[in-house]
């Protein structure tokens, strides 16, 4: 396998996350007749062009804890060091987080024990653990899917704890596995599907919640126009979007690129999209310029390794 497969996710789910950045929740209409090319600077969040957002963040938090392999209370201390003390952040300082991340990691703070400190309601399935699940696929490639459901509810229900979420991230993590094996990007869609769907059929909590994903879990997602497919926070919307964006384009710049210009939540859509598109894309085949003005570029890489000589 080749050596920097981990690398390219990491860095393409980055750059997705900053390019996407400056002009989050933008409408699609105004990026239609303005799309985003190439990084820009300030906008949304008056930040330096190449900078990256609470995605990234809470994603290199939990692949800094699994280079010491699994370990549920240091994955949400580390989230808290993130909040506290601006840990894994582009430029020093937190400057973005959703509501359920935030008021999770604050009942972390409180002492709350992990179990119960995510928000478990139906308004609390934003894409705040879809955004930050990618490490998980490296850890669990080789266990078997009881282990592999077992984790990621575990990990997504630190802040997300709805059934809904999770199978969002389930079925996103199978996708990478899916990669990882060597699975061309439709057979790794494919696959990952029926594998998810046939679990979830011997699970009611989940069975109840795959009519919300019947565009996934149907394979339906490639006959979709793009008028349908909606890029709002809602982690639905945002897992369709992504593997949409994904299986449209050819390329890892294309993908990531139709993700941002689907507008509003425009960083997180091509943070989880570039992941995807990272982890399936060729040696090189990430802009060279993109790499050069990513924030903290050298750290990121650094720990990629670190991930890849761990799990392979």
């Amino acid at each position: 396998m080749n050596s920097n497969i981990v690398t390219r996710a990491f860095l393409g789910l980055a750059i997705g996350d900053a390019l996407g950045l400056p002009v989050e929740f933008i409408e699609r209409k105004y990026l239609k007749e303005n799309p985003v090319k190439d990084f820009t600077e300030f906008g949304t969040h008056n930040q330096p062009k190449g900078t990256w957002s609470d995605d990234s963040s809470l994603t290199f938090c939990l692949a800094q804890t699994l280079t010491n392999g699994y370990h549920l209370k240091e994955i949400a201390a580390s989230f808290v060091c993130w909040y506290n003390e601006n840990y894994w952040t582009a430029r020093g300082h937190v400057f973005d987080i959703g509501a359920s991340t935030s008021k999770a990691i604050q009942n972390i703070i409180k002492g709350i024990p992990l179990s119960k400190v995510g928000g478990a309601s139906e308004r609390d399935n934003g894409n705040g653990s879809l955004m930050r699940i990618l490490p998980l696929c490296f850890y669990l490639k080789d266990f078997e899917i009881e282990k592999r459901f077992a984790v990621i509810k575990e990990v997504s229900s630190i802040t997300h704890a709805h059934s809904r979420s999770i199978l969002c991230c389930f079925i996103y993590i199978e996708i990478c596995i899916q990669i990882l094996k060597g699975e061309s990007k439709r057979n790794a869609y494919y696959e990952a599907v029926a594998i998810v769907n046939d679990y979830c059929a011997n699970h009611n909590q989940l069975k109840k919640e795959c009519f919300h994903l019947k565009r996934v879990l149907g394979y339906l997602l490639e006959e979709v126009p793009e008028h349908e497919i909606y890029s709002s926070g809602y982690v639905v919307h945002s897992l369709e979007a992504a593997i949409w964006c994904w299986l449209k384009e050819d390329s890892y710049e294309k993908a990531v690129l139709k993700a941002v210009n689907l507008g509003d939540d425009s960083d997180t859509i091509a943070s989880i999209t570039g992941g995807l598109a990272g982890l399936s894309s060729k040696t090189n085949e990430i802009p060279k310029k993109w790499i050069k003005d990513l924030a903290k570029v050298d750290e990121i890489i650094i720990l990629s390794n670190e991930i890849f000589q761990k799990y392979f």
